[in-house]
């Protein structure tokens, strides 16, 4: 675990700094800005409001990621084309439909992009993906790129198998873990060096971060898409996005996604008893049965669990989400099937396979393997994961 800031109200995120101070290189630059609705500053303004009120007529562009500019769609559901800032009267490309990347001609009145949103840490949250990608036809179109960093949610740590480059997808741009462990910025900086970008790329780090946990930092936490209300719903995610994968409900329809999940027949109390101890380190699994209003089990009565997170620095999310499917597998043979494509553009290949990372993992845990078996395979390339992080590592340990 990271060493702990004594004062969390000293966190500043590239935003701010952005707004404080006015970086050299964009002097005199005309900007876009990928972003959403939770891209706030300290004090809970809108990043394009307070960029357009700072510095008039240096923002020409916005674009969002997926679930739109105002975070209102739901998963898997494309906006409607682009649009227009309702205030400012920019125009708002989207980033997530067919193409899921910007045409060349959207940067062709900006000489900087600025990137500002929230990454939750883990691989298949998309933004990064959509990153990835304009960072890509902004290198062809040479215009610079400017990640405004925040702290990864999560803190240090990573988890998971290494995604194989055959494997990659748009909740796979990289070949990384799971979990990651880095910043935005970080991240940025690593992926445009192994894939040697001819990009010019910077970023405002947040001030005052050093690793931990968000909790820490004195930032108010702003749900960053429909499904991520809370901070412990980031704190799960990382493993229970697998369920995406799986015939299980992983909570959406619900109050708490990804806190809550089951299926119909389930029995919580049976399961609880097969599930490894030490990957429940950091939570609590509380028998819980509800009912989605909308997507997997909609209007059917599902037992299963609520995640209550109790201690953030030891929890690891990816551990426990396998150890959860592996006693259900167990302990109900058959209750939990792999879902069939199409997922997130992909119309082939499992999505199980595409969010884990590891198609012969997917078949082990099907058949009831053990957390702890499936990540030991998995140590050798996290290992070599924290070596190629090393150069690009932007806050003290």
């Amino acid at each position: 675990m990271s060493k702990k800031s004594d004062n969390p109200q000293m966190v500043m995120c590239g935003l701010d700094l952005l707004l404080s101070e006015l970086p050299e290189r964009l002097k005199g630059a005309k900007w876009g800005l990928l972003c959403n609705q939770a891209s706030v500053n300290h004090e809970l303004e809108q990043a394009p409001e307070a960029i357009a009120a700072k510095y008039p007529g240096s923002l020409t562009t916005l674009f969002s990621p997926q679930h739109g500019y105002f975070s209102e769609k739901q998963d898997n559901m494309v906006e409607s084309g682009h649009g227009v800032h309702p205030r400012l009267k920019l125009p708002i490309y989207s980033l997530y439909g067919d193409a899921r990347r910007p045409d060349p001609q959207m940067f062709s009145g900006i000489d900087v992009l600025l990137v500002d949103l929230w990454d939750l840490g883990c691989r298949v949250y998309t933004f990064f993906t959509t990153v990835v990608a304009c960072m890509e036809v902004a290198a062809k179109a040479g215009v610079a790129v400017a990640i405004l960093d925040r702290p990864n949610p999560l803190g240090r740590g990573e988890e998971g198998p290494i995604l194989p480059p055959g494997l990659m997808s748009f909740v796979g741009p990289h070949e990384m873990p799971l979990r990651h462990g880095l910043s935005l910025g970080e991240l940025c900086c690593l992926v445009a060096a192994e894939n040697r970008m001819d990009l010019e790329l910077f970023v405002l780090s947040a001030r005052g971060w050093q690793g931990e946990e968000f909790s820490r930092t004195g930032i108010t936490w702003v749900s960053p898409s429909p499904n991520m209300p809370f901070l412990d719903t980031a704190r799960v995610y990382p493993g229970q996005v697998l369920l995406e994968g799986v015939s299980l409900s992983e909570g959406r329809g619900t109050t708490r996604p990804f806190e809550i999940w089951g299926a119909p027949g389930l029995d919580p109390w049976q399961v609880a008893e097969k599930v490894e101890p030490k990957a429940l380190d950091g939570c609590t699994l509380r028998p819980y049965f509800f009912e989605p209003t909308f997507h997997k089990y909609a209007g059917q009565t599902c037992g299963g669990f609520m995640i209550h997170v109790t201690r953030p620095e030891a929890l690891r999310p990816v551990r426990m989400t396998l150890a959860l499917l592996s006693a259900v597998a167990r302990t109900h043979p058959g209750l939990w099937e792999l879902r069939e494509p199409p997922y997130e553009y992909e119309h082939e290949r499992r999505p199980l396979d595409l969010l884990l990372g590891d198609a012969t993992a997917v078949d082990r845990l099907v058949k009831g393997a053990f957390a702890r078996d499936l990540e030991e395979t998995w140590q050798k390339g996290l290992a070599q994961w924290r070596e190629r992080c090393i150069p690009y590592l932007i806050y003290p340990e």
